[in-house]
């Protein structure tokens, strides 16, 4: 994988700092198109159940986000999951969605 983008690499930071501070299953992080930046976890509850970055992606909605830049998943899992990625097509066409394992090493990127 070529060099990351220092923006990037704070988010897969970010995504990483997350998972580790509540112990869930991923962190996910993004930034948007004014450069702010969103972090949240696995949302895992009896009534509402949500992927880390779906949660982002809601955070950034609910603070007025017109449109996200890039996007990363910290993840023991190894892949991205499908409804993950749909999140941020809907706000962002265009935009790299990375994965990481706990480390931080990059695994992927999901472009269009």
């Amino acid at each position: 994988m070529t060099e990351l983008d220092p923006e990037d690499v704070k988010i897969i930071t970010l995504a990483r700092s997350a998972r580790a501070r509540t112990g869930a299953a991923e962190g996910a992080a993004v930034r948007d198109t004014d450069g702010r930046t969103y972090a949240a976890t696995t949302v895992d509850l009896p009534s509402l159940k949500l992927t880390a970055l779906q949660a982002a992606v809601a955070a950034a909605v609910a603070s007025g986000a017109e449109g996200l830049e890039a996007a990363a998943v910290v993840t023991a899992a190894g892949k991205l999951a499908t409804d993950s990625v749909a999140a941020v097509r809907d706000l962002g066409p265009a935009a790299p969605v990375f994965l990481a394992d706990p480390a931080g090493a990059v695994l992927g990127r999901d472009t269009p």
